[in-house]
């Protein structure tokens, strides 16, 4: 494999869809409310993706440098772990993309807000360089948080929250108290991605020390909470639209939780973790056609 594929499969390309099903939600709510702006579009997702860049970089070196990434871990081989790429490689790809990441947030920041609003841009630069550090220390130093069993909390939080409410803000500087709905609808879908990831890997994990919130609930009760996540998310889309009903052309986008309910019986029925891996693939497409489907619902049947 040439150093061209080798960074390719470094960045996770399966990962974005996910990554930018905020960046809809968000834009759909905006829109909703009248603002509307391809070039703020374009720059959120532009910058997202950087951000997700970022932290798949920084997650393969992170698990290659802590011998968690071993010839015994399920699913796609990581750049470092494969000798693809070293590690001094693979730092400063981390370095330029976390780069490209600030100047992106820095480009969109303005571009929202203007000069004029500059506690708007620093705020938003400072959210900025957090998402950077929350990329970078999942898995990398001394103590990175997805070791101890804190991923879940920050997926949540940048994932369905930051992601969903801030990038509606981008658009017209307003949100409203129903927002809160999708973007913990999101994130909870988000948070069960990262979940079913960890069930798949719990044993691996287990092995290595990295106490992820399955490692700690065990394989049995990280089932149960993978349950509340998905029934959790289905509650928040169905209330959402139940409370700002215009029309039933607004539910559409809940057909998309028919591979959510399937995947849901497929993980109850599963008792081998490995078993799990293809369904990574199910929850996290079905998640972002959804958001899709709520972007298209909003804008041309509302």
């Amino acid at each position: 494999m040439n150093k061209l594929k080798a960074w390719i499969s470094a960045a996770r390309l399966r990962t974005l869809p996910l990554s930018i099903s905020g960046i809809l939600l968000g834009t759909a709510l905006a829109n909703q409310d009248g603002f509307n702006d391809v070039t703020i579009l374009f720059l959120a997702l532009a910058t997202t993706i950087a951000f997700q860049i970022t932290s798949n970089f920084a997650n393969d070196y992170g698990d290659g440098v802590k011998g968690t990434d071993d010839e015994t871990r399920i699913g796609p081989k990581r750049a470092l772990q494969s000798g693809l790429l070293t590690r001094a490689e693979l730092k400063l790809g981390i370095i330029i993309v976390a780069l490209i990441s600030f100047v992106l947030t820095l480009i969109l920041v303005y571009y929202s807000f203007g000069i004029e609003n500059l506690g708007y841009i620093l705020l938003f630069l400072v959210l900025g360089l957090f998402s950077i550090w929350a990329a970078l220390k999942y898995t990398m130093g001394d103590s990175p948080y997805g070791y101890q069993g804190l991923g879940d909390v920050f997926v949540f939080l940048f994932f369905g929250l930051l992601s969903v409410i801030g990038t509606k803000f981008l658009y017209g500087n307003q949100i409203n108290l129903i927002d809160i709905l999708p973007a913990i609808a999101i994130g909870f879908l988000c948070v069960g991605v990262l979940n079913l990831n960890n069930l798949r890997d719990v044993q691996s994990d287990k092995k290595h020390g990295k106490n992820t919130l399955v490692v700690k609930l065990g394989f049995e009760n990280g089932k149960k909470y993978h349950y509340v996540l998905l029934s959790g998310s289905f509650i928040c889309f169905l209330s959402y639209s139940l409370i700002t009903f215009q029309s039933f052309h607004s539910f559409i986008y809940l057909i998309f939780f028919i591979p959510v309910v399937i995947h849901f019986v497929k993980v109850v029925q599963t008792n081998e973790p490995r078993k799990l891996d293809p369904e990574l693939k199910k929850l996290a497409l079905s998640t972002f056609f959804m958001a899709l489907a709520f972007y298209i619902a909003i804008n041309y049947f509302s």
